[in-house]
């Protein structure tokens, strides 16, 4: 029988010392590794792979270290991370620090009556009525004129600060003078002002002669947005429109998907837009289905700020002929971002990829230059964002019925 073999044993001062040693290795690695300039070059350059990355930390640890006044770390991530972002000279990405991040990712709402209104003299001209607002509920229409607020004149006082009058906490009331295009009796009416979010539609029926057509107008390509402009299209066709006028002038964009949802609620089939990026591949994006009846004529009004998926779904309606376009150049953007959140709580937001509309045009000049946009059929020279654009619009619609 072989002999036993004795086992090693640690008694606990060998426990205490190992537990101690590996502590020391512990921090001497965190403090190394935040400090690579403290390093000796043969470590250095074994320990730390990347030279370009040394360079950069060691540069911040000299700035940390040694600049006349305290400047914290995250401070000069922060600007690190924005100027590496600002030397692509892309317009449209941009580094979101914490509290950026934090306000971008809030669903975005407003407090006020909802409308959008213009300065003209006498007052300020309502251009459109949001769904579901204070103002729809009071029955203000486009086209009146607000002439006064709580009793004040706002003839001669700057759209500015006349619109300051009209906003106040939620809640509050306001009382409009109003004149229906500016002329003849004002009548007065309370309002209750409310927080309201977005995404906003504002749709109507208008009559241009004989012919009663639907104006569906959309802020903004956020979450749900699809949902709100489908009930009205459908709302303005139960009230015996036999048109549809989408109104997109001022709409910078938002989500892609949101941009293929209201595209299929007039395109039944086929490509709205690809995308196609370095890190990821080729997307073809396509109808969802579920359109109204393609015998129902459709407008879209456009301008110089219709941007990003608002000229997706622009040239979506143009390459499939379901639409004419009225207005003027749109904005020409043509490529897309995403958030890539980052661990200081902050975001990259940054252009990864362009999109090429049914036919394969690519809108945009590639974040460094003017795009070629969607070009209107139907143009309009001046005045597009006046409710001369619009007119243009509802006698365009009229003429593809009679």
């Amino acid at each position: 029988m072989p002999p036993r073999t004795r086992q090693p044993t640690l008694d606990w001062r060998s426990i205490v010392a190992l537990a101690i040693s590996l502590l020391a290795v512990l921090v001497a690695g965190v403090w190394l590794g935040g400090h690579p300039s403290d390093l000796p070059g043969f470590a250095r350059n074994a320990l730390v792979a990347d030279h370009s990355t040394r360079v950069v930390n060691e540069a911040l640890d000299h700035i940390s270290s040694d600049y006349y006044r305290p400047v914290t770390t995250n401070q000069l991530a922060g600007a690190s991370i924005a100027g590496a972002v600002g030397s692509l000279g892309d317009r449209f990405s941009h580094y979101l620090s914490p509290r950026e991040f934090r306000e971008f990712s809030a669903p975005p709402s407003f407090t006020g009556i909802g409308v959008d209104v213009g300065g003209r003299h006498g007052g300020l001209e309502i251009a459109r009525v949001f769904d579901s607002s204070p103002a729809a509920r009071a029955h203000l229409k486009a086209g009146e004129v607000i002439v006064a607020v709580n009793g004040r004149s706002i003839a001669g006082v700057p759209e500015g600060a006349a619109t300051e009058l009209i906003k106040g906490p939620p809640g509050t009331d306001v009382v409009l003078g109003l004149r229906n295009h500016g002329v003849g009796r004002t009548r007065s009416v309370r309002l209750t002002r409310a927080t309201i979010s977005e995404p906003v539609v504002a749709s109507a029926t208008r009559r241009e002669g004989k012919v009663r057509l639907g104006v569906v107008g959309l802020a903004t390509f956020s979450p749900g947005s699809h949902g709100e402009v489908r009930t009205a299209v459908e709302g303005v066709l139960r009230e015996g429109a036999r048109g549809i006028v989408l109104d997109l002038r001022a709409n910078g964009g938002g989500l892609v998907e949101e941009a293929r949802l209201v595209a299929s609620i007039f395109v039944p089939s086929g490509v709205i837009v690809t995308t196609r990026g370095r890190s990821q591949p080729t997307d073809v994006i396509t109808a969802a289905g579920d359109a109204i009846s393609t015998s129902t004529p459709v407008v879209v009004l456009v301008d110089s700020n219709t941007a990003s998926a608002s000229e997706i779904v622009a040239a979506a309606l143009q390459d499939h002929h379901r639409a004419t376009v009225v207005g003027t150049h749109t904005f020409g953007k043509g490529v897309f971002q995403e958030e890539e959140p980052l661990t200081n709580g902050g975001a990259l937001d940054i252009t990864v990829g362009e999109y090429f509309t049914p036919n394969g045009r690519n809108l945009g000049g590639g974040g460094v230059r003017q795009g070629a946009g969607v070009i209107p059929e139907v143009p309009v020279a001046h005045g597009v964002d006046t409710p001369l654009g619009l007119e243009v619009a509802l006698r365009t619609l009229a003429a593809k019925i009679r």
